[in-house]
């Protein structure tokens, strides 16, 4: 058994990771893969550090520092099981591998709710994008379409049209988000709305080229001419390990004090999965950090 199993290998489980190497905790990382939503992100201009980085070649910078250390890692396994045991808990993978740990730092992030249209999986990260606050400043001056009728969406709305030539904001459904938003997306002047619409398509060879939307009350289909999509319809926690384990709230996020403690001795959550405020890389590794140093003070006065 080991002291400290850390699920997730993006920026919370990474630094848990870094975190926990320096107290000296026999630690074991297991992970899908590295990165995760950072990967996704075109360019980064807000992680401190670096003006401008992409998010991949940020993410191999964070691998890079975990290499540093004696850590043992599994990467490509992904955990599909958590339980616990009077000692501990136990993890399982989709290989059939368990492993046993003392405490374990759920680290398992979001994953961006797709559109499943075609050309979406294909250009992502080209011209497809998830995070308008991530990638928003890339488009300057472009064409660009924000996918969604919620709060997301609406900020994402407002964001753009201070820097983009024109924005088409496409809602399945009526504006869902608060009034003041819907207010100050009608008074943009660079802002066209479709409502009751749906994306069909997303057209590009090797960048974004353009969506085709549909009416869906008359059916009609048209063609928008952009060069960036943001697709702001929800993030979907990957939580499904702490279910009954651990409290989620009503958007499927672990509860989580201010200490990253799960109200479960011994499991710990950082990062997007959890019900912290503000889905930002720095964020995420700042409690990946404490999620660390929380499981460490848990694992002495064990």
């Amino acid at each position: 058994m080991r002291e400290l199993i850390i699920v997730g290998g993006g920026p919370a489980g990474m630094t848990a990771a870094v975190y926990a190497a320096r107290k000296r905790i026999d630690t074991l990382l297991l992970s899908k893969d590295i990165g995760g939503q950072p990967n996704l992100t075109a360019g980064i201009e807000n992680y401190m550090g670096y003006q401008y980085i992409e998010g991949f070649e940020l993410m191999q910078k964070f691998e890079e520092q975990v290499r540093q250390f004696p850590l043992e890692q599994r990467i490509g396994q992904d955990v599909t099981a958590l339980s616990r045991l009077d000692a501990g808990f136990e993890v399982r993978t989709d290989n059939g591998e368990s492993y046993q740990a003392k405490a374990v730092i759920i680290a398992t992030g979001k994953r961006p709710r797709p559109l499943n249209v075609p050309g979406e999986e294909r250009l992502r990260g080209r011209g497809v994008t998830y995070c308008a606050i991530c990638d928003g400043p890339l488009f300057a001056g472009e064409k660009v379409a924000v996918i969604g009728g919620g709060n997301s969406a609406l900020e994402a709305a407002d964001d753009m049209v201070k820097i983009a030539e024109h924005v088409y904001l496409v809602s399945l459904t009526p504006f869902t988000g608060d009034q003041i938003l819907i207010d100050r997306a009608k008074d943009a002047s660079n802002l066209t709305v479709f409502l009751e619409h749906e994306v069909v398509a997303i057209a590009g060879s090797s960048r974004v080229e353009g969506i085709a939307i549909r009416d869906l009350k008359s059916g009609e289909e048209k063609s928008l001419e952009v060069g960036g999509v943001f697709i702001e319809i929800g993030l979907i926690p990957n939580s499904e390990l702490a279910k009954g384990l651990a409290n989620l709230n009503r958007l499927g996020e672990i509860e989580v004090n201010c200490a990253c403690e799960s109200g479960v001795p011994g499991l710990f959550a950082a990062g997007d999965v959890t019900d912290v405020p503000e889905k930002q890389i720095v964020v995420a590794a700042g409690e990946g950090a404490k999620a660390a140093l929380q499981a460490h003070k848990y694992l002495q006065r064990l």
